[in-house]
This record gives structure tokens, C-alpha cells and sequence, in this order.
């Protein structure tokens, strides 16, 4: 019997570009490509039931224990990345599903992230829109050099984005739950606590990872101590920082500016409040979005999904 595989919200169309899906019919494999989001639970389930391998593009499609409960036939769940916090493993592990994860790119969001702080330092979207309804020059941006740049959990992502701001030359410090004096000292950063960094820096770039603990970790008191002439970065989850506040800060002028990637609700709703908020930059969750990222997603799924058919799975979550 032929097995059916879903490969879920290639939004772009490229999935094809970056993985041979065609040569998995000979492994009795057929594929079906969905471009488009799930309107919600039910909309998924009618659509994914009948499937036995399912490929995920990150978070975009949740798989929590109610989804993954009424996909009885379901037997693989490949997640682009080695981690996926909308997926329930356990619940997964439980009917008995094997779930694989692939590389990913270790520049591709630090890259963003410093695309995103540079745009937002020079009102750089404000200023080209301006200029393309006939307005010139109407904002002032500010030099990074000399400024400080907060970063909220100092990993992998978080390194390299202090080792640009260096080459700025920005001062740096940073700050985590678990973060040790020693690991701050080896990426020339200066580890500090919590309310210091929203206090003493002009820019606060958020890299924790999104859990239970960690969700809303920057509030309205966070947001209140970067300030008026404070800017916020966010390229890891949206679910760390509190949208109200972020909304009422933007909109009341006690926060200077945001610049995101990431958002509670994605795809972002077109009446979205954020979409109207003052002094923001905002782009649609490109943090992963490069050739080279996708060459390792898509490449290493479809090596998943093969050697799952040949009974030898890898990359096991």
C-alpha cells in the first residue's frame, strides 16, 4: 500500500526547489504539497487525515496532543530544526509517531536580526515608504556606535549578534536565567541582571528560547525601563514579549520603537493593531527564509522521510 506525505505551508512555493520529493514514489511514497495556512484545528484534521508523513516547515502549523490524537494514520512528523515547542512529543511518542528534525542555518537569523536593528536605527521602512509618496527626509536616526545593545539570552544566536554589535562598535551586555559569568566573558559581553539590561541599554535584541518559564519575559516593566528612546528587537518567538504592552508603549510613546520578525499570531492578521503601530519595523518571520536555510530544511526532510520509508529513521526527536 502507497504511503501519502503532506509537506505543510511552503508559502513560497519552493519546496520542490530544494528536495527531489518526486523520487520518494519509488519508495511508494505520494506528495502533496500545502501551500496555503490551516483556518484552524478542524480545517487541518479534515485536510491531514488520510496522510502517514507529515513535513513541517518550523512552528507555522502547530501540532499539539488534540491534533495529533485525531491523525490516527499518522506515523512520521519531520520538523525543519532540531526543536519545535508546537509539537507534543509526548503525545506523539504515545500513538506510537516517530518525529525527525533537520539542521539548520547558524547565520541566517543573526543576520536578520541585525538587518532588522539596523532598519529600525535609521527608520529605514518609514523612510522609503515616505520617499515613494514624495516626502524626503522626514525622521532622525541615531549612530549604534558608542550605544549599547542589550541581549536577552546570549546562545548561539545571541553570540553572533554581540559579535556584530562589536564591530559596530557598541559596548554589550547581556542577560538569562542560566546565563554563567564565564560564557558572557568568552563573547566579550558584560553579564548583568535583568532590570540593568532594559535599564542601561538603547537597544535590547530578544534570543531565549520560548517555553513556559520564559513566556512574557519582557513585560510592561521591561518595556517601561528601555524607554522612550529605548529600541526593541525581536527575532526568536513572539510569545516573549507581552503584545498588549508592547501595543500600549508603541501607541503612548513610553517605548521608542520595535522591530519584529516574530508575532503571537502568525500569519499576522491584515487588521492586526501592530500593522498600524508607530515607529516600527516589521517583517513576516523571514529569520530562517534563505536559500541556504531552506537547502538544509527541505534537503534533510526529504532524507528523513526516506530513510523513515526504508525502515532506518534519523535525526529521531
Amino acid at each position: 500500500m502507497r504511503q501519502r506525505l503532506a509537506i505543510l505551508d511552503d508559502y513560497q512555493g519552493v519546496a520542490y526547489d530544494y528536495a527531489s520529493w518526486d523520487q520518494l514514489a519509488a519508495d511508494g511514497i505520494d506528495v502533496t504539497v500545502f501551500s496555503e495556512p490551516f483556518a484552524d484545528e478542524e480545517d487541518l484534521v479534515q485536510a491531514l487525515r488520510e496522510f502517514s508523513a507529515i513535513v513541517a516547515m518550523r512552528e507555522r502549523t502547530p501540532f499539539p496532543a488534540s491534533t495529533i490524537h485525531q491523525l490516527p494514520k499518522l506515523k512520521l512528523l519531520v520538523t525543519t530544526g532540531m526543536a519545535n515547542p508546537s509539537i507534543d512529543i509526548d503525545a506523539a511518542k504515545e500513538q506510537g509517531i516517530t518525529v525527525c528534525g533537520t539542521g539548520g542555518s547558524a547565520t541566517a537569523a543573526p543576520e536578520l536580526t541585525w538587518a532588522l536593528l539596523l532598519a529600525a536605527a535609521r527608520n529605514l521602512q518609514f523612510e522609503g515608504n515616505a520617499m515613494r509618496a514624495g516626502r524626503l527626509q522626514s525622521t532622525v536616526g541615531f549612530e549604534l556606535a558608542g550605544k549599547t545593545l542589550g541581549i536577552l539570552g546570549l546562545g548561539k544566536i545571541g553570540s553572533k549578534v554581540a559579535g556584530y554589535a562589536q564591530a559596530f562598535g557598541m559596548d554589550v551586555i547581556a542577560w538569562s536565567p542560566n546565563l554563567r559569568e564565564e560564557t558572557a566573558a568568552a563573547a566579550g559581553v558584560r553579564k548583568v541582571s535583568k532590570d540593568a539590561l532594559f535599564r542601561e541599554a538603547d537597544v535590547v535584541s530578544v534570543h531565549v528560547r520560548l517555553s513556559d518559564r520564559s513566556r512574557g519575559v519582557v513585560g510592561e516593566e521591561e518595556l517601561r525601563l528601555l524607554g522612550p528612546n529605548g529600541l526593541l528587537v525581536n527575532t526568536a518567538r513572539g510569545p516573549l514579549v507581552d503584545g498588549d504592552a508592547l501595543l500600549r508603549g508603541l501607541n503612548e510613546g513610553w517605548l521608542g520603537g520595535a522591530a519584529l520578525d516574530v508575532y503571537d499570531v502568525e500569519p499576522l492578521p491584515a487588521d492586526h493593531p501592530l500593522l498600524d503601530a508607530p515607529r516600527t519595523v516589521l517583517t513576516p518571520h523571514l529569520g530562517y527564509v534563505t536559500a541556504e536555510s531552506y537547502t538544509r530544511y527541505y534537503g534533510e526532510a526529504f532524507e528523513d522521510v526516506r530513510a523513515w520509508a526504508q525502515g532506518n529513521p534519523v535525526r529521531v526527536l
